[in-house]
């Protein structure tokens, strides 16, 4: 997945700007972000503070972590099936 240009301080500060009262055709044009990226970020972090921003990277993370870790298991769990049904 392709990283942001933009930390999750900045797309809140950006996103604050907007609530301020500035046009959002004005501001996005002041940034150099298409109006779709905005309205994504919009509903993605709107009413987000830095703090619960930081805490929502470190859930995606565990479990991003714990999905993988759940693969891995069920892998591993067909594959011990697929021996032990096979006859000797």
């Amino acid at each position: 997945m392709k990283s942001s240009r933009f930390s999750e301080e900045q797309i809140i500060g950006i996103l604050k700007q907007a609530q301020s009262g500035m046009k959002i055709v004005d501001l996005c044009r002041m940034h150099g972000i298409s109006d779709v990226t905005f309205y994504k970020w919009r509903s993605k972090y709107g009413g987000m503070e830095v703090s619960e921003a930081k805490r929502l990277r470190v859930l995606e993370a565990e479990n991003r972590k714990l999905k993988q870790l759940l693969a891995d298991t069920i892998l591993e769990n067909n594959a011990i099936k697929d021996v032990l049904s096979k006859k000797w």
